[in-house]
């Protein structure tokens, strides 16, 4: 049975996630995992912290902490998020903290050049004299060679947006004290990019199915590549390894380097930790596997043509990407997400005002998959109300409450005679149903949320074309089987409900009848009549209350209030 080893990209630890970085990378994942679980797949879901590189390392000494602290603190912190809102990876780690991580990034190092695939270069970089830092990027402020603009970064200008050399700079700063740097001889280490791509890698790429976005975001990349450095000199990060340092000290292996390897550690972390510690290699270093990173837009490059590279440059039969259902950018309320400009939502108040679930769904329901799309509180608000309050949650209550007052809180009895004309009613002619597994393992999650929804509404056409309440004196035995049928669909859009909504289709599931977790059903496809019913008549209800709180005028004009306050200060 082919397995799914499903990836979300490292979350940077120097800062509080968004709803950008959501639905980029990690709803997506969590739903398309819970659906394969559901239908029975092998899978396994791998994440962890990226814990090196320069932001890391400016952000702690600006606070003055340490910097395993600094990265520690975040970690935990993107972990509450992810808790918050029911992301559930099997193995979650660190970059800095697995104790797989550093050897085999090493190995990494090692393997690819022993093949050939690594070239030591000698070169000018900036050097402060006074901290005795070689300044990478982000340490030096200065004039952009482009634009002219006086206080860029080191590797990209925020005037001109373009990407800046150092060297070429007119007038540099080292950020820490504020002196001018000097140059100095130091030597790297390159990834050779087009000796991979000429050796095979190349026809790889060309020949694999891409998302139309993915291969248009390569676009002329593979033609034009270039050897890509992977050392730094810095104090913070997995060294090079000793064997191959040839005497140089403080140079570390370059963080987009290490960053995915994190991907493999954190498999070898789960496997050892599980007790089988050579498991790691069945989801890594066999054919039968399917590797599906799921990433934002602006790391396509590394995960559809650098880390691909790596793999096959190691020569070991190493598992290539099978998809990377990448996203486009995530915007709020028009402009780009910007902490730094509090143009944002901050996500731990988000989830005390409104249940994650609830963002969950709305994010998954205006996910950027093949173009930018927006949070806006309006369509917020819509997509909770009409979609879920409306839909669903007035189906299960409105059906649930009278077959409680009515039938002992049991599901009812359904006469033999009646099953096979209401499922032709209800499966026929109540509106469009579609299963929105199909929807999901096509990458497509908005239109799986609008199946799941027509389904629900499908059961709402049902319910008033047959109408229990006036039957219930005059057909009784009719009533019943209607509300059965009614409380079995309950049951099956809980199901359905589960990889996007998890904590509302168990609430859902524990209302109608349902016995133990939703999420230990199967997968209920679409049903076929005669044949779909999970509940048995008498089975007792659960505790009956309304799934979904509807979110008033109110609420959205303090929310935007909100925003255009944070805006200001």
């Amino acid at each position: 049975m082919t397995r799914t080893l499903v990836t979300s990209a490292l979350p940077y630890a120097n800062g509080p996630l968004h709803l950008g970085h959501l639905i980029g990378a990690y709803l997506p994942a969590d739903c398309y995992v819970r659906t394969l679980r559901a239908l029975g797949e092998e899978v396994l879901y791998v994440c962890g912290a990226d814990e090196h590189g320069v932001a890391i390392t400016i952000g702690a000494e600006q606070e003055g902490v340490p910097y395993p602290e600094y990265v520690a603190r975040w970690r935990h912190a993107i972990k509450d998020t992810f808790d918050a809102f029911g992301i559930a990876f099997d193995v979650w780690s660190g970059t800095s903290t697995c104790p797989e991580h550093a050897a085999t990034s090493q190995e990494f190092f090692r393997r690819l050049d022993m093949n050939g695939y690594l070239q030591k270069r000698a070169e000018e970089q900036l050097y402060c004299e006074r901290d005795a830092l070689f300044l990478a990027d982000r340490y030096i402020v200065g004039t952009c060679h482009e634009c002219g603009f006086e206080e860029a970064r080191g590797d990209e200008c925020p005037r001109c947006g373009k990407w800046l050399d150092p060297l070429r700079m007119p007038k540099v700063l080292c950020k820490v004290c504020g002196t001018a740097p000097v140059r100095r001889s130091t030597s790297h280490w390159y990834l050779d990019l087009p000796k991979l791509r000429d050796e095979g890698f190349g026809a790889w790429f060309e020949d694999h199915d891409w998302k139309p976005n993915v291969r248009a975001f390569i676009g002329n990349q593979l033609s034009e590549i270039r050897p890509r450095p992977i050392t730094r000199d810095m104090r913070w990060g997995v060294p090079v390894p000793l064997d191959r340092a040839d005497g140089e000290t403080g140079k570390v292996l370059y963080v987009w380097f290490d960053a995915p390897i994190g991907y493999v550690s954190f498999t070898q972390q789960w496997a050892r930790e599980r007790g089988q510690p050579e498991d790691w290699k069945r989801w890594w270093q066999r054919p039968d596997t399917r590797l599906v990173h799921f990433i934002g837009k602006d790391n396509i490059p590394f995960h559809c043509l650098v880390f691909p590279a790596m793999l096959h440059g190691l020569k070991q039969d190493w598992v290539l990407p099978w998809q990377v259902p990448a996203h486009e950018f995530y915007n709020l309320e028009g402009r780009k997400f910007s902490t730094s400009k509090n143009w944002t939502i901050p996500l731990e108040p988000l989830t005390r005002r409104f249940d994650p679930d609830l963002v969950r769904f709305y994010l998954l329901a205006s996910a950027p998959e093949t173009a930018d799309s927006e949070w806006r509180w309006d369509e917020f608000q819509r997509s909770v109300n009409t979609s879920l309050a409306d839909t669903i949650g007035n189906l299960a209550t409105r059906v649930l409450r009278f077959a409680a007052k009515h039938f002992d809180a049991r599901v009812p009895p359904l006469g033999a005679a009646l099953e096979r004309e209401l499922d032709h009613s209800l499966l026929e002619e109540c509106g469009p149903l579609a299963d929105p597994a199909r929807s999901v393992l096509d990458f497509r999650f908005r239109r799986a949320t609008e199946e799941l929804v027509a389904n629900g509404a499908a059961a709402n056409v049902f319910i008033d074309r047959h109408a229990p309440w006036a039957l219930r004196v005059k057909d009784p035995e009719r009533a019943a089987a209607v509300l059965n049928t009614a409380c079995n669909w309950i049951a099956l859009l809980a199901r359905w409900m589960g990889p996007f909504l998890p904590r509302k289709a168990q609430q859902i599931w524990s209302m109608v009848g349902g016995a133990g977790s939703v999420h230990a059903q199967p997968w209920p496809g679409l049903p076929q009549a005669g044949s779909w019913r999970p509940l048995a008549p008498g089975t007792p209800f659960g505790t009956i209350e309304g799934p979904f709180q509807k979110i008033t005028d109110e609420q959205v004009g303090a929310e935007r209030s909100h925003l255009r306050e944070g805006e200001r200060s």
